[in-house]
């Protein structure tokens, strides 16, 4: 028989210690503390009044401070991993970064349309991506800057009147698009480097926003390569040549500029969306149940619908590439009505597919040539891209409003159909209005802007429609099993 001091001690065991142990893994936890309890008592059994501490075998491997330990649901506890076993997930301010960057793609985009329009783009004659930096600051840089202008073949050829004063204007049109490019590669390097060393990235963005970095790198080339091509002394032996960059080389300025766009929009998104996920479990403007996404997308009605949607943006990407070249041969100059071409649907066949362009001797290049150098058929090949590209919108719509898709898609993505519904009427509206008006540059510039917001919307939209990524359901994984650990049992 104990002594009465021990009877007690064993007692009070079964009542306030013992319940709290009931959660507690019976593998790694119940063997531990009977084995010490049987010791203990063993011990002082057989010594009588020991010296030892009374029960110093009531140990665990959890401390007693851990609220785990007294919880119901510590098995599910020990199971959930630490923030250190997790993979890395992106938080909001890379997002963010990521968002603010691609603004200043689009503000970039925009101020090389105004650049063009305003016949800006050859004033700077040299590339000095360092000593570029900074304008002239004396009248004497200022002058030595005119002079070599004044050896340009559109100097030449068209603007052989201007003074000084008129100069600046376009000097200055160029610099700011030059100066904001450079910003833009800092402001993307400089963050992207700080994220990287501080593992704030997701396994597969280091790639991806390298790769893009690379292509920023690669963008102030082509913009150069781009104005090399106006400056070249053999416009001057070609009969009724206008200096202007070659509209190829324009088309392929510009198509990056749109893929880096869309590229950082879309990691932007996709990144605060997984995050919010993995936190919430909210996807797409839906909550509740965070396995809702794998039933939607497993839907045939929505795979369609999300195919279409991206075979959608790329028409829209196609659409503005065709842009580039209505801009970079003026062919917005030409048929200044709607929606006819001459009072015919189409202007006749020997004008779209002249013979004059052809440079083979046997005219095998005359269809390809005619696509992409021919003004008449350049405006004709975008206005059918256009055309298409606003019905096809249009449709997507209307499918959104359909009984069993309507029921079916996200909010966001239902969302995100009608902004683009709308700005495909804002854009034809803006298209339309620059053709009447012969591209005035306000309504050109805003046309152009418009082509950047309409693939926005459509991107949006495709991301709405994406699994969420690897981390963010690991970590929405880990948040469930946690909150349930901490949620007592009835």
């Amino acid at each position: 028989m104990l002594p009465m001091g021990w009877t007690r001690m064993v007692q009070s065991l079964r009542g306030p210690v013992l319940p709290s142990l009931r959660g507690l893994h019976p593998a790694n936890t119940h063997p531990v503390i009977t084995a010490g309890i049987r010791q203990q008592v063993n011990t002082t059994f057989k010594a009588g009044f020991s010296t030892k501490r009374p029960f110093s075998g009531l140990t665990t491997r959890r401390q007693p401070f851990d609220p785990r330990f007294f919880s119901s649901n510590a098995s599910e506890a020990a199971a959930a991993p630490t923030e250190s076993e997790l993979p890395v997930l992106s938080p909001p301010p890379v997002g963010i970064w990521l968002l603010a960057s691609s603004v200043l793609v689009f503000a970039v985009i925009v101020v090389g349309g105004v650049t063009r329009l305003t016949e800006s783009g050859l004033s700077i004659t040299e590339w000095k991506p360092v000593s570029g930096t900074l304008p002239p600051l004396s009248r004497a840089q200022w002058e030595e800057e005119f002079d070599k202008y004044k050896l340009t073949p559109e100097f030449k050829l068209m603007n052989h009147s201007m003074n000084l004063e008129e100069f600046k204007q376009i000097f200055y049109m160029e610099w700011g698009h030059r100066v904001l490019g450079r910003i833009i590669g800092l402001a993307f390097v400089l963050p992207l480097g700080y994220f990287a060393l501080r593992k704030r990235l997701t396994a597969t963005m280091p790639r991806n926003l390298f790769g893009m970095a690379l292509l920023i790198g690669a963008q102030g080339a082509l913009g150069w390569y781009m104005v090399k091509s106006g400056l070249e002394d053999s416009l001057m032996e070609t009969p009724g040549a206008v200096p202007r960059v070659s509209q190829y080389r324009l088309a392929a300025h510009l198509g990056t500029a749109f893929v880096l766009y869309a590229g950082m929009f879309y990691t932007g998104i996709a990144t605060l969306m997984d995050w919010r996920y993995a936190k919430t479990g909210s996807w797409g403007g839906l909550k509740g149940n965070d396995m809702q996404w794998k039933a939607i997308l497993e839907t045939p009605l929505v795979r369609r619908f999300a195919r279409y949607s991206k075979a959608l943006t790329a028409l829209v990407f196609l659409t503005a590439l065709s842009g580039a070249f209505v801009a970079g041969l003026d062919a917005g100059l030409l048929y200044n009505e709607f929606p006819l071409m001459g009072g015919r649907i189409a202007p006749p066949a020997d004008e779209l597919f002249s013979p004059e362009y052809a440079k083979t001797a046997d005219g095998s290049d005359i269809w390809w040539r005619n696509i992409f150098e021919n003004p008449t058929t350049v405006q004709f090949d975008h206005r059918c891209l256009a055309i298409t590209t606003y019905v096809c919108t249009t449709l997507l719509f209307l499918a959104t409003r359909r009984p069993a898709l309507r029921a079916t898609l996200p909010p966001l993505t239902r969302k995100m159909a009608t902004s683009a519904f709308a700005m495909a009427n804002v854009q034809v509206l803006l298209g339309i209005s620059t053709l009447l008006y012969l591209v005035p540059v306000p309504l050109a510039a805003l046309h152009q802007a418009g082509s950047v917001a309409l693939l926005t919307t459509l991107v949006h939209l495709v991301v709405s429609l994406r699994r969420p990524g690897t981390a963010a359901r690991v970590w929405r994984q880990a948040m469930k099993t946690r909150q349930a650990a901490q949620t007592p049992k009835a």
